[in-house]
């Protein structure tokens, strides 16, 4: 399963995680199974899912809809980098 990485900056941790908790449906349309995400100084923020279609998760990745919800939370749009993890390093 496709596992996707997307890191950015946000203008307010507190405001950011409060919109974020709201789209569950915009994550539910991803075909995110899990999600998980972590904070740090510098107003980072960094969201990864596994997704078990991965067409469908770029498709609305891409989407107005995914825009629309990344401003409300206050997301820097400029910032905004997404990763499929796709390489292991077995130890």
């Amino acid at each position: 399963m496709p596992r996707v990485l997307v890191t950015a900056e946000v203008e307010d941790i507190d405001k950011w995680e409060k919109g974020f908790r709201t789209h569950a449906d915009l994550f539910r349309r991803m075909a995110i199974t899990t999600m998980e995400f972590a904070t740090n100084e510098g107003n980072q923020i960094a969201v990864c899912g596994d997704t078990s279609d991965l067409d469908q998760y770029m498709k609305v990745f891409k989407s107005p809809a995914r825009a629309e919800a990344m401003a409300f939370d206050g997301v820097k749009r400029e910032t905004d980098k997404v990763f499929v993890l796709n390489k292991e390093l077995k130890l």
